[in-house]
């Protein structure tokens, strides 16, 4: 039977079981090499002392492979065969291999196949759940902007530090996006700090504004009506020297979308089924339906004639500071009250 856990259910299941397969996947860097550690500590506890790394690039033979699950040392050591498939995908040949493989488990060796995200096909794959079925599988998903709080809070409590709830909240906006950051941060406290309860002034002086923003998270804030992020996160890419056409092309999908969704619920339509209609879809969906009970239909028109305008200016017709009228109207769609 396949067992699948999530990152924080494997230093538990490593105190009790050494399974035989282990395959780490996701698109977070350092929570998958924290997964792909556990494990590698958990197997030396118990005496598989000998690791053989291999790197499935253009190439790479699968008989390697099967020699390193095969060849044992002079004295039998027990061993760790790292296999890592950066493209996510092993091919024909490594596909009948890795099957092989899980069928002909052998006690002394236990496998760490680390992978990007793999996606619905790949986890239906008869390779991907022949190894699943015989050891477990660790997705490892990009922390929610939620779930940082408590994760910072897990990170002091190691290092016998607590914070209150506001100053968890301060490290997670001046990390956000970028998790190794936030380890770093955190390490840092134990080092410029005392264990125990932490001054919010003292960390806001040690905390470096790390955090990194993408599109997504943009759309979301602004959507969302939340001004104070939609600022920052327009400040923090201006100041990576991000376009300002990418940026105009997201408030109009936004503005667009929003547009659509509030004219069919005008109409009677559910709201989900307009949602699902203007192909509004994950974290994207709930900050939309904020922006539906939030913003006037007058309000948008007005908010859409401006962006035409502003799209010019970036395009050098007329004048203006294409960055101050982007915050400007950014704000307008953030604080448009409900009528």
């Amino acid at each position: 039977m396949a067992t699948q856990l999530r990152p924080a259910q494997l230093p538990g299941h490593l105190e009790r079981e050494l399974l035989p397969v282990y395959v780490v996947h996701g698109d977070d860097p350092l929570l998958a090499m924290e997964a792909a550690d556990h494990v590698r500590h958990a197997a030396r506890k118990r005496g598989f002392d000998e690791r053989e790394v291999l790197v499935v690039e253009p190439g790479f033979r699968w008989d390697a492979f099967s020699a390193a699950t095969r060849n044992r040392g002079l004295f039998g050591e027990r061993r760790v065969i790292d296999l890592r498939l950066p493209s996510g995908k092993p091919g024909i040949d490594g596909a009948r291999v890795l099957e092989d493989f899980a069928a002909h488990t052998d006690p002394d060796t236990v496998l760490l196949l680390t992978l990007p995200r793999a996606d619905r096909g790949t986890q239906s794959a008869p390779w991907f759940m022949a190894l699943e079925n015989v050891g477990a599988s660790v997705a490892v998903y990009p922390l929610e902007r939620h779930e940082m709080p408590g994760w910072i809070a897990a990170r002091l409590a190691r290092q016998q530090q607590r914070a209150a709830d506001d100053v968890l909240q301060f490290l997670a906006d001046h990390t956000e996006g970028n998790l190794l950051a936030a380890r770093q941060e955190v390490e840092k406290l134990a080092l410029l700090l005392p264990p125990g309860d932490l001054d919010a002034a003292d960390v806001e002086r040690a905390v470096a504004d790390v955090a990194r923003f993408d599109l997504a998270q943009l759309s979301e804030a602004w959507l969302s009506g939340d001004a104070a992020r939609t600022l920052r996160i327009l400040a923090s890419l201006q100041s990576e020297g991000e376009g300002v056409p990418l940026l105009l092309w997201q408030l109009g999908e936004d503005a667009h979308a929003l547009a659509s969704v509030l004219t069919a619920v005008a109409s009677g339509t559910p709201v989900q089924q307009a949602l699902k209609a203007a192909r509004v879809w994950g974290r994207r969906q709930p900050a939309m339906e904020r922006a539906v009970r939030r913003v006037r239909p007058a309000v948008l028109a007005g908010l859409l004639r401006e962006l035409a305008e502003l799209d010019a200016i970036a395009k050098g017709v007329g004048r203006g500071d294409v960055w101050q009228r982007l915050d400007s109207l950014a704000l307008r769609l953030c604080a448009a009250p409900a009528a």
